[in-house]
């Protein structure tokens, strides 16, 4: 509900800075030049969609969490904060992180990497492969929205997306790491068994 409430605050915004102008007229010719420069406009657009992202990506990370009971279960899903940047983020899990970057003006890329070198799901099956990019578009009306192949896209839905691409992919990785444990555990057990008959391979 509070998240709800501070995305209904900052759509809002708008109007909170125009009642600001009626109690303090004379800021308007400090904030009239600014606020119509478009690339500025771009640039915080830019980073109020990477932080809606984040917080769509904790809440979902947050109760997907809640089911591996201390990572008793699975592995969790951590969320951390890329150096030097002003909103840029990664997802880990499974030693596979989803990267979320501003990677040019007006330009938001999503891309996967294992350990240093690109990582690209469609080649194990499902997803898609290399880094994806949303691209910011000036409205008629000085309204900036957000595009991935020429469609408009919501921050929820491409988080919502990503999140269950990134879950899966690190699950199947995972599975692997598994499977290769166990195989090993019971090769150990069979090499014990057969030591203690006195067959030993």
């Amino acid at each position: 509900m509070a998240r709800t409430q501070s995305l209904f605050a900052n759509s809002q915004g708008w109007l909170h800075d125009l009642a600001r102008l009626e109690v303090f007229p004379e800021a308007e010719k400090l904030m009239s030049g600014a606020s119509l420069d478009p690339h500025q406009m771009v640039e915080e657009s830019t980073i109020q969609f990477l932080t809606d992202l984040r917080a769509t990506f904790e809440d979902s990370a947050k109760t997907f969490n809640s089911y591996s009971e201390g990572g008793s279960k699975f592995s969790e899903v951590k969320i951390y904060s890329v150096a030097q940047s002003a909103a840029d983020f990664m997802i880990f899990r499974n030693q596979i992180k989803l990267v979320v970057q501003n990677s040019g003006h007006g330009v938001v890329q999503l891309g996967f990497a294992q350990h240093s070198s690109p990582y690209q799901p469609g080649a194990n099956g499902g997803g898609f492969p290399g880094a994806q990019e949303l691209l910011a578009q000036v409205g008629p009306f000085r309204d900036i929205y957000w595009t991935f192949q020429s469609e408009k896209v919501l921050a929820d839905q491409v988080a919502r997306f990503y999140f269950t691409e990134f879950v899966k992919v690190t699950r199947e990785n995972r599975k692997g790491q598994n499977s290769k444990a166990g195989n090993q555990q019971l090769l150990d057990q069979i090499k014990a068994l057969l030591h203690e008959k006195g067959l030993d391979i």
